[in-house]
């Protein structure tokens, strides 16, 4: 294997950089070419790739984003569109490709392997950590810390005022940046996809905070929880206690943004120096993740058919503690 290409595909997340950085060293070490693929998979349709060499990764460990940028690609969902691509890397002079992404990215891979035999590893970066197979994903840590960093401001405002504050966090169709970050600041409630929101359950608990005279509350919603978002569940709470001084803080895009914390830059190395050492063994198909404090392979057929499982344990632990 002389030469690898990698990409990063889906949404950003912080130290897909620090990734990208140890696919380019690792290889250069065992004396491989890397091709960095821009915009991920339009951008190998569109033949938008470049020779990465160890100098062209310095000084990027740090940032936030993705250097190699990423993009939706409609084109490459029909097998065209991917034919086209695949030519694009066998003019380059690839032999395999690295995708660090979240699972629409490692389909994609998947599409790539069975459809023309091309050797694909993915490594998952996503703030989501939704992914199956690995403890956590690159990008998650720093997320959620950024989540954390922000509430913990709204607190101070919300202990002046005496307020109720429903604070959207990411997390889609997974509450694991919700549920952690509730934890960590403090929150007297966390809504997350994966359990049922019960509107009288939380009035309750609302009801039982001001009872016991509390100068603030934060209750932490996952935006694809089935309340249907942060707003209407404030437009019930103001319904049922119009004497709550009531806000909505959406966090949004600021949860992907930032310098990755060092747990993900020490994760992205780890997994993407792993992933090089996989493809020089002759392995391919495989996701690299994290378990047990070690670096894993797991079938990428799945990484992608499988969602990981919230603990549980966590969400009792809300509760118990917001009491």
């Amino acid at each position: 294997m002389n030469k690898i290409a990698v990409l990063t595909s889906g949404g950003d997340a912080p130290g897909m950089n620090a990734c990208v950085r140890a696919v380019v060293r690792t290889a250069n070490h065992f004396k491989m070419e890397v091709v960095g693929v821009r915009r991920g998979y339009q951008g190998m349709i569109e033949n938008d790739m470049t020779i990465l060499s160890p100098n062209d990764v310095s000084n990027i460990i740090h940032r936030g984003g993705t250097v190699l940028k990423t993009a939706r690609s409609p084109e490459f969902m029909k097998r065209e569109g991917r034919e086209r691509a695949y030519h694009n890397l066998l003019d380059n002079g690839v032999e395999a490709l690295v995708v660090i992404g979240g699972d629409g990215s490692f389909k994609g891979a998947l599409a790539l392997q069975d459809e023309f035999g091309l050797p694909v590893i993915g490594i998952p970066g996503t703030i989501d950590n939704d992914l199956y197979g690995t403890e956590a994903t690159i990008g998650y840590d720093t997320a959620v810390n950024n989540v954390v960093t922000a509430v913990d401001k709204i607190r101070d405002t919300a202990d002046s005022h005496n307020r109720l504050f429903f604070v959207e966090v990411m997390g889609r169709d997974a509450g694991f940046i919700a549920l952690r970050s509730g934890i960590a600041c403090g929150a007297e409630a966390v809504l997350i996809p994966e359990t049922e929101t019960y509107d009288n359950v939380l009035m309750d608990r609302l009801q039982n905070g001001w009872n016991r005279e509390k100068s603030s509350a934060i209750i932490i919603v996952a935006e694809g929880d089935d309340s249907g978002g942060a707003h209407k569940l404030a437009e019930k709470v103001k319904q049922r206690f119009p004497h709550f001084d009531t806000k909505v803080t959406i966090l949004g895009h600021i949860q992907r943004g930032g310098s990755p914390s060092a747990y993900d830059r020490v994760l992205a190395s780890e997994l993407g120096s792993w992933a090089v050492r996989t493809i020089r063994r002759g392995t391919t198909g495989v996701m690299i993740g994290r378990s047990g404090g070690k670096a894993m392979e797991i079938p990428l057929s799945k990484a992608v058919k499988h969602n990981r499982s919230i603990n549980r344990s966590l969400e009792e632990l809300v509760y118990w503690l917001s009491e």
